[in-house]
């Protein structure tokens, strides 16, 4: 399948409009190869024209986070992408440094990409995913009861040591399922 002229005017205008864009304009031939290198695998399992934008807009993003990371624009700073050429002051963050001068504060301020629609849905669809496997093992195999042991593990944080009271089984035993849930898990999102 191709790329219709419909979609790489969509390509075009959504990689315009990307906040990352602004100030990479020169690179918007390598951000549009690469999104539309990335786009052509999904073509044929996507019918519905919103669900294809959303999936389009999610890769334009990454496409453009991926051609600036490979022209050292930007570097990855724990979870999130840091512009080379920005440092900004925050004084709500800061760390301190001792030398030989006394006592010296660095603050810090990282850029904040925000989740936009799109991440949000994505994100959704995954958990519904994940939900579901554990619904379904859980209906397979009652008696390991899978669906506390996620409740209380992954919604109520609790440690394997209160899990396994609470359950009224040994830790080991809490640690075993938990492993095979976390393997059941991991098979259906692949």
């Amino acid at each position: 399948m191709e790329l219709t002229e419909e979609n790489l005017d969509l390509i075009r205008k959504l990689i315009r409009v990307d906040k990352k864009f602004k100030g990479n304009e020169d690179l918007f031939d390598d951000f549009f190869n690469e999104t539309c290198r990335r786009t052509l695998p999904i073509l044929e399992t996507i019918d519905d024209n919103q669900l294809l934008e959303a999936y389009i807009r999610k890769i334009v993003s990454t496409a453009i986070v991926v051609v600036l990371k490979n022209m050292g624009r930007v570097r990855r700073s724990g979870q999130k992408f840091v512009s080379n050429n920005e440092f900004r002051f925050d004084f709500s963050k800061s760390r301190s440094i001792e030398n030989k001068f006394g006592l010296k504060h660095i603050n810090y301020n990282f850029i904040k990409i925000p989740q936009t629609p799109e991440d949000i849905t994505i994100e959704k669809e995954m958990l519904q995913k994940v939900y579901d496997s554990i619904v379904i093992a859980h209906s397979t195999n009652v008696s390991k009861d899978y669906l506390t042991l996620f409740d209380l593990r992954y919604v109520k944080c609790k440690k394997q040591k209160e899990i396994a009271k609470e359950m009224n089984i040994s830790q080991s035993q809490v640690s075993k399922r938990l492993f095979e849930l976390m393997n059941i898990v991991r098979t259906t999102l692949q």
